[in-house]
């Protein structure tokens, strides 16, 4: 092996990039634990919408799937349930049914494609120079952060067996030594759920009630002109977390996917899998920032362990009694793993800050940071209405355009 390939392996050498060699049982074991991880959020989506929690699990494994085949299997992302989607999908099914927002949701998807054609076409180049590291480093940070509400919230229903999560999860990423060291999630998803049985906190009926197999109940979408008008242009907002996204990832193992294999590629790959599970009966899918931090805490960065939890969404979604099983397990446990997992997507942002000396005595950096920080955690809403369009930019996605443009017009 040439010297130039040593050093390649030994940037990170605790860093698993070979899955394989670990053997089937641990790795499946660390698929199964990112999709302990996507879970949660992923049936979150379908309950507040009334959308099918069994198909909307089947397509986030086949879009998951799908992201990897158009991606080359280069990026170590996992497809679920997106949230932004979520307000103007209820609209249009009060008025219209979800079959309609699910029509203006595969619209969606095309517009990434869209765009992900153009950028094939004129190159990626003129994108990534609008991404230095005083407008990656805050977004990421922002991603983080602003997941932590979310965390406490799960946390606070019983902060006793949050705190014993957390312990566990802490305890064996910093301590453990060989594989345990890398599945610290489902040790403490695992430890709790014991404790939380012992003390009666677990509810057994819907795993009892859930039968053993089900095909999930599919269904097209449909169109209308207005729903789609109403949801579709959530995709102009989604495109800029999307970017945010990768960029985290990249950063979190450590590889530049902005280039390879290119936005062009990852949008594409993300607008296949929302259009095709909107067009059969699930929800919008995004990369998942929980399982983000899944990679940032056992450095288990492998692609292929994605598309092994891919394939275990897909079970669960034929396989109701498993999904009923982890359903119960407590959202106070959720909540304390979590505090972990999306606080060190927002350190991942300050790494890249400090990583490329990013200098704050530089008043033009402060203001960037100040900005993006303060709009993505603030709730800032930019409202847009042209016509029929009625779009509402905010959150990261606001943040990171405003960064953008003053990071374009403030002078160095």
């Amino acid at each position: 092996m040439s010297k130039k390939n040593d050093h390649k392996v030994n940037v990170n050498e605790h860093a698993i990039t070979d899955v394989s060699a670990l053997g089937t049982p641990k790795m499946l074991t660390l698929g199964l634990q990112h999709a302990f991880t996507m879970f949660g959020a992923t049936v979150l989506v379908p309950i507040i919408t009334g959308l099918d929690v069994s198909v909307s699990l089947f397509l986030a494994g086949v879009g998951t799937l799908l992201f990897h085949l158009v991606t080359g299997g280069m990026v170590p992302a996992f497809l679920g349930s997106s949230f932004a989607f979520i307000a103007p999908m209820l609209a249009v099914a009060s008025s219209h049914g979800l079959d309609y927002a699910r029509g203006g949701i595969v619209v969606a998807g095309i517009i990434y494609l869209i765009l992900a054609g153009l950028m094939q076409v004129f190159g990626t180049d003129r994108i990534i120079k609008f991404f230095p590291p005083i407008v990656t480093g805050p977004i990421i940070l922002v991603i983080g952060l602003k997941l932590a509400p979310v965390a406490i919230d799960m946390a606070s229903t019983n902060w006793l067996l949050a705190i014993i999560a957390f312990a566990i999860v802490t305890i064996v990423s910093v301590f453990a030594k060989g594989f345990l060291k890398v599945i610290p999630v489902i040790i403490g998803l695992i430890g709790s759920y014991i404790i939380a049985a012992v003390f009666g906190l677990i509810d057994f009926t819907p795993i009892s009630d859930a039968a053993f197999f089900g095909v999930p109940a599919f269904s097209l979408a449909k169109f209308n002109i207005d729903a789609v008008l109403t949801v579709a242009p959530i995709a102009l907002a989604t495109m800029v977390e999307h970017i945010g996204d990768v960029i985290a990832i990249g950063a979190t193992v450590e590889k530049d996917f902005i280039k390879k294999p290119g936005l062009s590629r990852t949008l594409l790959g993300d607008g296949l899998a929302t259009s095709v599970s909107a067009m059969f009966g699930g929800p919008a899918n995004t990369t998942y920032s929980e399982n983000t931090g899944v990679l940032a805490l056992t450095k288990a960065w492998d692609p292929k362990i994605m598309r092994i939890a891919a394939v275990f969404a897909i079970v669960l979604g034929l396989v109701p009694k498993l999904g009923a099983l982890i359903s119960t397990i407590p959202t106070a446990v959720i909540g304390g793993i979590s505090i972990i997992l999306f606080g060190m997507i927002a350190a991942i942002g300050a790494r890249t800050l400090v990583e490329n000396q990013v200098d704050f005595n530089k008043s033009r950096n402060l203001i960037i940071t100040a900005v993006i920080v303060v709009l993505g955690l603030g709730g800032a809403v930019l409202p847009i209405n042209i016509g029929a369009l009625a779009l509402n930019i905010e959150g990261m996605a606001l943040a990171a355009i405003v960064g953008i443009f003053l990071n374009i017009v403030l002078p160095e």
